[in-house]
């Protein structure tokens, strides 16, 4: 890390990092986050408590990969009505994540350091998202390394049962191979359907996102960029 990343991960990761092993079920206390066993549908899973996470119920939102947080920020800031967790597993972009919110004045964001598809499978429950952000996940561009691509139609398929009906699924790349596999996988989901089907299935830019970094980079190497929004039937 940085020095920049290094002061906001002293000065800030007490208060909004969730560390991936405080989230199992043998840790002994609810400060991290873990929510009452008796509150959970399926003992089998964790589950968020959001009153110990955030201090207040709100639209539970995950972003998957937020890199180095300055488009993380930016969406908190413009969406103070949602508590946003936010899984990173890459310690210089979440200081620099905090150094971002920081600078924001953000207070609705925390970070969970873990493997992002463990979480859904493990940790969150079913119907209990109101949004699921991927934004330029990693393309995987080798044809041997597609199979590492996070939109799979199994991960179709757990997104949807972690969203509420009506949920939102919001998917944002600059490689149109990946981007033409999201749409085969997210338009073969039974669960899930396309507002923007009758225009080809691509979405306008979430009204929220700002131009993010990779999208300037994808831009700058004149590649479109294709956004998809789906909702939980």
């Amino acid at each position: 890390m940085n020095d920049v990343q290094k002061r906001a991960w002293e000065a800030y990761s007490e208060r909004w990092l969730v560390e991936r092993d405080q989230l199992s079920p043998a840790h002994p206390g609810r400060a991290a986050g873990l929510a009452a066993p008796d509150s959970l549908p399926d003992s089998s899973l964790i589950g968020i408590d959001q009153m110990t996470l955030f201090g207040r119920v709100a639209p539970l939102v995950v972003e998957i990969g937020p890199g180095m947080g300055d488009a993380t920020a930016a969406m908190a800031l413009v969406r103070p009505e949602i508590n946003l967790l936010a899984i990173e597993v890459y310690k210089p972009g979440i200081a620099q994540t905090f150094s971002h919110l920081a600078r924001l004045g953000v207070t609705n964001v925390r970070v969970l350091r873990a493997d992002a598809a463990e979480v859904m499978r493990n940790v969150v429950i079913p119907d209990s998202l109101a949004e699921l952000w991927l934004f330029f996940p990693d393309p995987w561009r080798k044809r041997k390394h597609h199979k590492r691509r996070i939109v799979t139609p199994e991960f179709a398929d757990l997104v949807a049962s972690r969203l509420q009906p009506g949920g939102s699924w919001y998917l944002a790349t600059d490689w149109e191979h990946y981007a033409r596999q999201m749409l085969k996988v997210v338009s073969s989901c039974e669960a899930l359907s396309n507002p923007h089907a009758a225009a080809g299935g691509w979405a306008p830019r979430a009204p929220f996102r700002p131009e993010t970094r990779f999208e300037k980079r994808g831009l700058g190497a004149e590649r479109a960029i294709f956004d998809l929004h789906v909702v939980r039937r």
